[in-house]
C-alpha cells in the first residue's frame, strides 16, 4: 500500500478499493475509505487531519474500515438511498430475507456492523466539504444508489466515479449490476447494465477531464472509455430483449406531447404528466421513479431510488424554467417517490387534497401498502372536491376512491381539450375489436369499497373529458361508448361482490370492521400512546359495539374497554391511551390489538398496531 499522485493535490491509496485524498495544505477529504489504513499514512503527504469522508456506495470494500473514521470524529457522508446500509445495517442483517430469496442484489456485501454517519450527500447539488466544493452526481449502475463526485481543482474537472466504470472502459462487476431476478420487465436481470449506460452518458454531459474509479487506473479520456464500454453493454442487454433498447430516447426525448401544453413522461414509473404554462413554468401530475431501467427486487429503501433526469429535458426542449408544483393522484410510491427530491433540488411545492396529504405527511400512521419511506411535506392542502387556480388553468379536484380510498382525479382544459387525470383507477385499455378488457384496478388493502367504481363512472360522465390520462397506460380519447362501458363494469363489479360475500353482514370489500391508528409508533419505556379505533357496525341493525384492547404483558389501557351503540353500517371513532411500563423491555415491533364484539357477534381481534420500544 502506498500513495500515488494522480493529479495536483489528488492522491490515491491502494487498498481494498482506491481511496482518494483531496489535499489542501495540512487538511484533506477522502473519497471512499477501504480498510482505513490510509489514515496511518497521512503524514507522508504532510496532512494532519481528515475533515470528511465521502462514500460512493455501500459495498464492504469501500467502507469496511469506516468505524476508524467515526472513532476519530471525521465527518462521514453517504449516498441518500444507501444510508440504512451503513448506519442501520444491523437492522438490515436482522430483517434481510434469506429463505426463498429472489432478491439478487449485492446488498449483503455491506458492513458487518453499523457505523454512525454525519449525513447524506445532496444529489444534483454542490456543497462544501472541508476545503472543497463537491457536486454529487447520481450514478446508478454498480448499485441502485451509487453516486459520484465532481470536483473542480486547479483548472481540471475531476470525477470520482466509484465502481461505475473500470479504468480501461470495462466494469468492475457485472454481477453487481443484476438488481432483480429474471422476470417480465424488458430489462429484467440487467437493470444495472442499462443504468450504467445511462449514467455514463449523463456523466459525460458534465465534461469531466478525468475519471478516477474505485478499481482500475485513471481514465484520462472519458469519452473514449464510455465509447468502448456502452456498445458492449447494449449488446449484452439486447441479447435478452425482443426489441433493441434505445437509451437516446430515454435521455434526449423522455416527454411526448399529449397536446402542445400537456406532456407525458415515457421513462418514469408511474407515468408523470407536465402541464405547461405560457409563463415558462410547469405543474407535474405525479412524479415517481424517473428514468427507470427496472426496479430492484427488494423493498427496502436502497431498492427504490428517485431521479430527476427528465427535468433537464423539460428545460432544454420545452422552455420550462422551473417545475413549480407537483400534484399526487394518490399516495403510492411509484407516483410520489420523486416529490421530496423535486422540492430539495428545484424548490417544487407539493399541493395535495387533504385526504391524500394526511398519508403523505405521516406514512407511519397508516396501515396501507405502497407507502413512501419518508414523510412528504405538503405546501398547499387542496379541497377534496372543488377547484383551484394554477397560472392560467382552472383545475378541478375530485375524490376518486376505487384503486385506493386516498386518491383524486383532476380535470382541466388545455389547448381546447378537456382532460381528466385518473391515476391508477382503471387501465384505459378497452378495445372490444381486439378483445381487450378494461381492468378496474381495485386492491383490497388500498381500502376498496364495493360501489367505488360505479361512483367514478358517474364522475367521468359528469365531467365528459375528451382525453383521459392515467398512471401506467397511454392517454385515451374518450367516447360515449367508453363511458357507458365503465358504468356497466362498475355495476357488475358491485353486483358480484354483493352476490359472493355474505348477506346480512356488511364488512365492505375490505373484510375488516376495525382499524387502529397510528399503525406504527416508536416510544420509550414509560410513554403513553393515544390510539384511535375506527369501528364499523357490519350488521343490518343497530348494536352495541364493544372494543377491548389486547396488550402485551405489563401494558395497560385507559379506558380498559369501550362500549358504544352504533347504527347499521355506521362507523364510529373511539380513543384509548396505551401505557408502556417504565421498566418494560426494549422490543422492536411489539404488537397489540383491539378485540371487537358487535351485539352477540364476536369478531375477535380485528385490528392490530405495532410499537417499537426503544
Amino acid at each position: 500500500m502506498r500513495w500515488i499522485q494522480v493529479g495536483q493535490d489528488v492522491y490515491r491509496w491502494e487498498d481494498t478499493c482506491h481511496v482518494y485524498l483531496l489535499r489542501c495544505a495540512d487538511e484533506g477529504v477522502l473519497i471512499d475509505f477501504g480498510s482505513g489504513e490510509a489514515l496511518e499514512h497521512l503524514s507522508e503527504l504532510g496532512v494532519d487531519r481528515i475533515t470528511d469522508v465521502l462514500v460512493t456506495h455501500h459495498h464492504r470494500d469501500q467502507v469496511q474500515g469506516l468505524s476508524r473514521a467515526a472513532a476519530r470524529g471525521i465527518r462521514i457522508w453517504v449516498p441518500p438511498v444507501e444510508r440504512h446500509l451503513i448506519d442501520d445495517v444491523d437492522e438490515h442483517w436482522r430483517t434481510r430475507p434469506l429463505d426463498n430469496d429472489y432478491d439478487v442484489r449485492q446488498d449483503r456485501f455491506s458492513l458487518l456492523w453499523q457505523v454512525p454517519v454525519t449525513g447524506t450527500v445532496p444529489e444534483y447539488r454542490t456543497r462544501r466539504f472541508g476545503a472543497f466544493d463537491v457536486c454529487t452526481l447520481p450514478l446508478p449502475g454498480h448499485t441502485p444508489g451509487s453516486v459520484g463526485y465532481l470536483v473542480e481543482l486547479h483548472g481540471r474537472r475531476i470525477a470520482f466515479t466509484g465502481d461505475l466504470i473500470h479504468g480501461e472502459g470495462r466494469v468492475w462487476s457485472l454481477a453487481a449490476t443484476q438488481w432483480a431476478y429474471t422476470g417480465f420487465h424488458p430489462n429484467a436481470g440487467l437493470e444495472g447494465v442499462a443504468a450504467t449506460v445511462l449514467s455514463c452518458r449523463l456523466l459525460l454531459r458534465e465534461r469531466p477531464d478525468i475519471l478516477l474509479p474505485s478499481h482500475g487506473e485513471p481514465v484520462p479520456d472519458p469519452e473514449a472509455a464510455v465509447a468502448r464500454l456502452t456498445p458492449l453493454l447494449r449488446e449484452l442487454l439486447d441479447s435478452r430483449r425482443r426489441t433493441p433498447w434505445d437509451p437516446d430516447a430515454m435521455l434526449e426525448r423522455p416527454w411526448q406531447h399529449v397536446t402542445p401544453h400537456l406532456l407525458r413522461n415515457t421513462t418514469s414509473v408511474a407515468q408523470s404528466y407536465a402541464l405547461l404554462s405560457e409563463q415558462g413554468v410547469a405543474l407535474l401530475l405525479d412524479f415517481g421513479y424517473d428514468l427507470t431501467t427496472g426496479l430492484p427486487g427488494g423493498h427496502d429503501r436502497s431498492a427504490r431510488r428517485p431521479l430527476l433526469a427528465s427535468i433537464e429535458a423539460l428545460r432544454r426542449l420545452h422552455g420550462v424554467d422551473r417545475v413549480e408544483v407537483a400534484l399526487p393522484t394518490h399516495y403510492h410510491d411509484d407516483h410520489v417517490a420523486g416529490f421530496n427530491l423535486l422540492r430539495e433540488v428545484h424548490g417544487t411545492e407539493v399541493w395535495s387534497p387533504g385526504h391524500i396529504a394526511d398519508v403523505l405527511t405521516a406514512p407511519g400512521h397508516w396501515d396501507l401498502p405502497c407507502l413512501w419511506y419518508e414523510p412528504i411535506p405538503v405546501d398547499c392542502v387542496l379541497p377534496g372536491e372543488g377547484t383551484f387556480r394554477w397560472r392560467e388553468y382552472e383545475i378541478g379536484v375530485h375524490d376518486l376512491p376505487g384503486h385506493t380510498l386516498y386518491a383524486a382525479a383532476y380535470s382541466f382544459t388545455v389547448d381546447g381539450r378537456r382532460v381528466v387525470a385518473s391515476g391508477d383507477q382503471q387501465n384505459t385499455a378497452w378495445d372490444p375489436a381486439r378483445g381487450e378488457p378494461e381492468i378496474l384496478n381495485y386492491q383490497y388493502r388500498n381500502r376498496f369499497r364495493i360501489d367505488d367504481f360505479t361512483r367514478s363512472a358517474d364522475l367521468y360522465r359528469r365531467l365528459r373529458p375528451d382525453i383521459m390520462i392515467s398512471g401506467h397506460w397511454p392517454p385515451r380519447e374518450v367516447t360515449d361508448a367508453y363511458l357507458d362501458m365503465l358504468a356497466v363494469e362498475g355495476h357488475r363489479l358491485a353486483r358480484l361482490h354483493r352476490e359472493i360475500l355474505p348477506s346480512g353482514f356488511d364488512a365492505e370489500a375490505e373484510g375488516f370492521s376495525a382499524r387502529l391508528s397510528p399503525y406504527r409508533s416508536v416510544l420509550a419505556p414509560g410513554d403513553t400512546l393515544r390510539v384511535t379505533v375506527e369501528a364499523r357496525n357490519p350488521l343490518p341493525r343497530a348494536e352495541v359495539v364493544r372494543l377491548l384492547p389486547v396488550l402485551p404483558t405489563g401494558w395497560s389501557a385507559e379506558p380498559a374497554v369501550r362500549e358504544v351503540k352504533v347504527r347499521a353500517g355506521e362507523t364510529v371513532t373511539e380513543t384509548f391511551d396505551i401505557r408502556i411500563p417504565a421498566a418494560g423491555q426494549r422490543t422492536p415491533r411489539q404488537r397489540f390489538a383491539v378485540d371487537m364484539t358487535v351485539g352477540q357477534v364476536a369478531l375477535g381481534q380485528q385490528a392490530e398496531a405495532l410499537v417499537s420500544v426503544r
